[in-house]
């Protein structure tokens, strides 16, 4: 009799245990949801950006100033690098680019103005008539900015656009082409906007290929805000890298055209939130930084037509720490040439090919904004491959700043050039000491 009821308590106890389990784990994903910094009122008052990304990423330590002189770094090839501050005062810069005048055309993400940086100097005016910008939310706002290959007047943006959804106020990703004359746009147009609701904020990068067309990555598949699906969608473009022509138009030659299984734009799937594009200068490959949720970022080697797997297989964990996947990699999905455990959360990247840094010749360079989500652990990530292509080396920079790095591109004159993420944002750029 003893033994039956001590039975019974057993399971009254284990059901009662299970359950307090799945309440705390629903509370969990509910917390999650409410701060990934859609358009929800947290709290019952709209957050400002900053707020809503304190609310996710917790607690911030005061972040240092951005260095206004210059300073010296050392690195495991080249005893010493000057790191040379060329502006400060950048409010959260996201992108630049370099036009054929000396020009350096940066994005700030929330204010959504594009500055310019003129013969070594920033501007305290920016480029008027821009677009109308949406930035009210967590991570919205003004993002990529590129130049065209053949004509550099005609600029390209990536923004957050406000939308109605089915009544309700919501986002899009969007992309305008304009003419840059005199320091303002004219003939803005809107050539493409991205199929779906943005709900999760998706990150968007710009790249034009060597045959002129033009890669634009949609990210915001995210399990926490219940869209980690759209990477797999075949009726959206969130999730997926795309291919356009410099209209906006989808060229003839994607890989879905004719099949009518994806968006005629699309040209790879199953990536979750793509925040850099890089060309490789010897092998001519497409690469893309991806960010995982906490661990299993990503820097994938992209073709045509391929399935790299998210959230079906991912070295990630979710943020209340189970896998995402219960495998890392499948045979129908395509493995990443890179992986960060713990994560760095990689920004843009670059493959070194310059002259002024020989020792770097072919090495890649990743921006990171935050290692294993610990606030102040922002980077410059080198990553050394030997001449099979396979990684022998890494190695962190400018880690002294604690700042999150969020642009890396190598200059017209062979510099590299760095954006920092931060309210006081800088750009700089990394010359021989010598």
């Amino acid at each position: 009799m003893r033994r039956t009821q001590a039975i019974r308590n057993l399971r009254t106890g284990s059901l009662l245990l299970i359950m307090a389990v799945l309440l705390v784990q629903c509370q969990e994903e509910q917390v999650e949801s409410a701060t990934a910094g859609t358009l929800q009122e947290l709290g019952g008052t709209q957050q400002t950006p900053l707020e809503q990304e304190q609310a996710q990423e917790g607690e911030q330590p005061s972040v240092p100033p951005s260095p206004t002189e210059p300073f010296l770094i050392s690195t495991f090839e080249i005893d010493q690098v000057r790191v040379v501050p060329i502006a400060t005062g950048l409010a959260n810069p996201w992108g630049m680019a370099f036009r054929d005048n000396g020009d350096i055309l940066i994005t700030e993400r929330y204010t959504g103005r594009l500055r310019v940086v003129r013969d070594g100097k920033l501007l305290d005016s920016d480029i008027s008539d821009m677009p109308e910008v949406y930035s009210e939310v967590f991570r919205a706002g003004l993002m990529a900015v590129a130049i065209h290959p053949e004509d550099d007047q005609i600029i390209y943006l990536t923004r957050t656009k406000a939308i109605m959804h089915e009544g309700e106020p919501n986002q899009a990703v969007s992309l305008v082409r304009a003419r840059l004359v005199e320091d303002r746009l004219t003939d803005v147009q809107e050539i493409f906007v991205a199929k779906g609701v943005d709900s999760a904020i998706a990150a968007s990068a710009l790249l034009f290929t060597a045959d002129g067309k033009l890669m634009m990555s949609v990210g915001g598949a995210y399990m926490f805000a219940n869209t980690s699906e759209l990477a797999q969608d075949p009726a959206v473009h969130y999730g997926k890298l795309l291919r356009l022509n410099d209209d906006g138009s989808a060229p003839s030659d994607n890989p879905f055209v004719d099949s009518g299984e994806f968006l005629p734009e699309v040209y790879s799937v199953g990536h979750r939130n793509q925040l850099g594009l890089a060309i490789h200068p010897e092998t001519g490959e497409l690469w893309a930084s991806e960010n995982g949720p906490q661990g299993g970022d990503e820097a994938n080697i992209v073709q045509a037509g391929k399935n790299y797997g998210w959230p079906y297989a991912s070295y990630s964990r979710q943020y209340r720490g189970d896998w995402v996947s219960q495998t890392p990699w499948l045979a129908e999905y395509e493995s990443p040439a890179v992986v960060w455990w713990p994560s760095i959360a990689p920004a843009a990247l670059t493959f070194y090919s310059g002259e002024k840094f020989p020792e770097w010749q072919g090495n890649l360079f990743v921006g990171s904004m935050m290692e294993g989500r610990i606030p102040g652990t922002g980077h410059l990530e080198r990553i050394v491959f030997n001449s099979r292509g396979q990684e022998i080396r890494r190695e962190g920079l400018l880690k002294e700043l604690k700042h999150r790095v969020r642009d890396v591109q190598q200059g017209p004159d062979g510099y590299l050039y760095i954006l920092t993420d931060e309210e006081d944002g800088a750009l700089l750029r990394l010359e021989p000491s010598i």
